[in-house]
């Protein structure tokens, strides 16, 4: 009798530590929210900073509250799990090798399947294997080129850097403008285990200036096709992104996706989530050759050795060449070219989760993509209207990219922990670049 009376006052004493935390928590932030009787925003987007009693330090003060409430509603909801558990776990459960950092996706090839597990494949339970070492180094190519497009690749570093753990190596095919613009940029970030190369976009044009291309990325639109000849022979793979992305998560996940590919894999793309490449939108409608959907380039895993050794290049300007005849231009740059070598290839592609992609472009089923916005990895603005778009979930969308926009690039200059810094290094790569 004794022993069960005392159960009761732990599981009540537990109930009462739920229930009393959060209840402190939220008094605390709502005495805390106001000032001079005022309510006071603790969203770093309703700041007002015209008004005289906005300061740097009080906008941090309200995003450090924010952060200190997340962490307690989490401890809390670990809390209520733990309450909710009638067995323990058993010791197999917790097995996990503490060398490595980040899990592989639960990834199929299957569109369908894939949206019937987002829920599963976005959650790194214990029984994942990892794939990415801690301090190994992830190398992302971006075409940009111009002002414009020089802001956006901006806003894309700056939440790829917010999320990341790993050492990252920049490679930026980029005209004078863009090159100067970012160059100067990265010196004044001066972030740690971060490299930048820059590649001339105009040495490369003539690699593609033959193909008629009527997207309005104009030639910059196509050079993601010769990525195999630009950069070095000695990197084996890259994940490629278009400037205009914005990661919602740690693009270490992504590059993980890369131990999922077999055999002659050596193209991990979303499938694209218009009606584009049905030929279906409007009458005379003839779009180039695909594989039903077709596949969307603005988050691209390539495989750099093994594409050489496929001679990757022979076989795009071949298809290239076959399809104008009849085709005459590109309507969506390289993506059309790449489509109709995967049409005549399907074993070269590796089929990604959609939620790498999530497309905001006209006639778009980006909604069937998850269930919920915490499922989201990487959200892509590709439609000329870009934040005008419409999806019932455009206004976090559009918070999102607007949160990197603003914010300020050089308080991502934080150390690797256990990782060696290349900061020193980072400055002379970049000081050399520029001058």
């Amino acid at each position: 009798m004794l022993g069960i009376c005392r159960g009761r006052r732990k599981f009540l004493a537990a109930s009462l530590t739920v229930l009393f935390v959060p209840a402190v928590t939220w008094i605390y932030l709502f005495a805390g929210s106001f000032e001079d009787g005022k309510p006071v925003s603790l969203s770093p987007l309703e700041s007002q900073p015209h008004s005289p009693r906005y300061t740097v330090s009080s906008q941090r003060d309200r995003e450090s509250l924010e952060v200190r409430m997340r962490e307690m509603e989490e401890e809390n909801r670990v809390l209520r799990k733990q309450l909710s558990l009638v067995q323990s776990r058993s010791p197999s459960h917790h097995r996990g090798n503490h060398s490595k950092t980040y899990s592989m996706e639960e990834g199929t090839g299957d569109s369908e399947s894939l949206r019937a597990g987002i829920v599963a494949g976005n959650s790194s339970e214990c029984g994942q294997q990892p794939a990415v070492e801690k301090c190994e180094t992830i190398h992302v190519a971006i075409v940009c080129a111009g002002y414009n497009a020089s802001r956006d690749v901006v806003t894309l570093v700056k939440s790829v850097l917010f999320h990341r753990r790993n050492p990252l190596h920049f490679h930026l095919i980029a005209d004078s403008i863009a090159k100067q613009i970012l160059a100067t940029l990265f010196q004044t970030w001066m972030v740690p285990a971060v490299r930048i190369d820059f590649y001339d976009a105009d040495e490369l044009k003539s690699e593609v200036s033959w193909i008629p291309n009527k997207h309005y990325s104009g030639i910059y639109g196509l050079m993601k096709l010769v990525l195999t000849k630009t950069l070095p022979s000695s990197l084996e793979r890259v994940i490629v992104l278009d400037t205009d992305i914005t990661f919602a998560t740690d693009i270490a996940e992504l590059w993980a996706v890369f131990h999922k590919f077999k055999g002659q894999q050596v193209l991990g793309l979303v499938e694209n989530q218009s009606d584009w490449y049905l030929g279906n939108l409007w009458k005379n409608h003839r779009p180039w050759p695909a594989l039903g959907r077709g596949y969307n380039t603005g988050v691209i895993l390539l495989l750099l050795d093994k594409l050489r050794k496929m001679k990757w290049e022979q076989m795009w300007r071949l298809t290239a060449e076959r399809e104008l005849m009849s085709m005459l231009s590109t309507s969506l740059a390289d993506q059309d070219i790449f489509n109709a070598v995967i049409k005549q290839n399907p074993f070269l592609v590796y089929q990604l989760p959609c939620f790498w992609n999530v497309q905001l472009s006209d006639h778009t089923r980006s909604e069937q993509c998850y269930r919920d916005v915490s499922d989201l990895k990487v959200i892509h603005w590709n439609s000329p209207k870009k934040l005008r778009v419409k999806n019932k979930h455009v206004e976090f969308f559009r918070n999102l990219y607007l949160t990197f926009l603003e914010y300020d690039g050089n308080l991502l200059r934080r150390e690797l922990f256990g990782c060696p810094s290349e900061a020193d290094v980072n400055s002379e790569n970049v000081s050399e670049m520029s001058s």
